[in-house]
């Protein structure tokens, strides 16, 4: 099962295809713990029971509407209390894509998971860091060599030696438009400002000092948060913020940034808009992804336009920031009349208010 927001999607990802066909041939048996669990592939493999993690929502959606229950959770989370028996087996697909921090944070996670004497399968692309993320993992586990190779994917078997889990990378933090920002590995921006954010907040801001855009007592929703930083601004100008994301690590996140700079917000791990309820805004702010892993993926942005449609009050306004490229107009078109606010450096602001009537 696969949807828009899964890795791989409209695919089975790569990686995560390799080390199941690669299980298959070393005739992987009995309760594997899929850390990167995605659509459910893992457990097609016969003979096997599989205990799926994810942290992606779209995921969990997906593997739920597979028939297979899962269990929401990122990288350091402890899985004890889910299975207090730890699996022989464990699997993991790095995402090089999300930086060196997350990888190594998914290398931790895995050790922590992995008994010793156990065997991890870790697969990932050549191009993203693998051989480097490997040989750090068998620094840890103490044994392994890669036994999977097709194109530029890759996978390796580990076996754990006792010894102790290296440590999580510490969040990243720094101080952007009035808000410290607290960034764990792996999300957007967890580091320094991306460019298409900092003018999306820029303009804002001019249109709050010019008394243009009035935020003061507004439901606002921060759609896609990463590390919450578009719903913390909004809320230290005086809105009552609701911040989501598809992505745990950056839930978690969002939360963070919001006890440092101490800000009321509600921070919801939700498919899109699936975990909403019944919810309604008077302004949606985002900055759309459009990559999911290694490919260019514009469903869940069109999904998010089509929250827009469904969450905002009458006469309430999406506005949105995007590469320049990106085709987003037609599709918002649908909430009302859309309005470029701003083209500079490569991306577009764009607002569409929804019909008063």
């Amino acid at each position: 099962m696969t949807k828009p927001g899964v890795r791989g999607y409209p695919e089975v990802d790569a990686a995560q295809a390799l080390m199941v066909q690669t299980m298959r041939r070393e005739k992987v048996r009995g309760e594997v713990l899929d850390l990167t669990a995605m659509g459910g592939l893992t457990g097609s493999l016969p003979g096997v029971t599989l205990r799926a993690v994810e942290g992606s929502a779209a995921a969990l959606a997906a593997l739920k509407a597979a028939g297979l229950e899962a269990r929401a959770a990122c990288p350091g989370d402890n899985l004890s209390t889910e299975w207090p028996t730890r699996a022989h087996t464990v699997a993991l697909v790095l995402a090089g894509d999300r930086g060196t921090a997350y990888a190594t944070a998914q290398v931790a996670w895995a050790h922590a998971c992995t008994p010793p004497g156990g065997t991890l399968y870790i697969a990932g692309d050549r191009d993203k860091g693998f051989d480097r993320y490997v040989r750090a993992a068998g620094a840890a586990f103490g044994t392994g060599e890669t036994i999977g190779r097709d194109g530029g994917m890759r996978v390796a078997k580990l076996i754990r030696r006792p010894g102790q889990t290296p440590p999580l990378p510490e969040p990243e933090t720094y101080e952007a438009y009035g808000v410290q920002v607290v960034g764990l590995p792996g999300v957007f921006s967890a580091g320094r400002l991306d460019k298409a954010t900092t003018l999306f907040l820029e303009y804002l801001a001019a249109m709050v000092e010019a008394g243009t855009l009035n935020l003061a007592g507004k439901r606002v929703l921060d759609l896609g948060c990463g590390t919450g930083i578009i719903g913390a601004w909004a809320a230290r100008h005086g809105a009552a913020v609701t911040l989501v994301d598809g992505d745990l690590s950056s839930v978690r996140s969002a939360e963070a940034t919001l006890q440092a700079n101490a800000l009321s917000g509600e921070c919801i791990h939700s498919d899109v808009d699936a975990g909403l309820e019944e919810r309604t805004f008077d302004l949606i702010l985002t900055n759309p992804p459009f990559h999911v892993g290694r490919g260019v993926v514009l469903d869940v942005a069109r999904e998010f336009i089509q929250t827009a449609v469904r969450r905002l009050v009458p006469g309430g306004t999406l506005y949105l920031v995007a590469n320049d490229p990106l085709p987003y107009e037609t599709t918002m078109q649908e909430v009302g009349p859309v309005r470029e606010l701003l083209r500079e450096g490569g991306f577009k602001v764009l607002a569409a208010q929804k019909s008063a009537q």
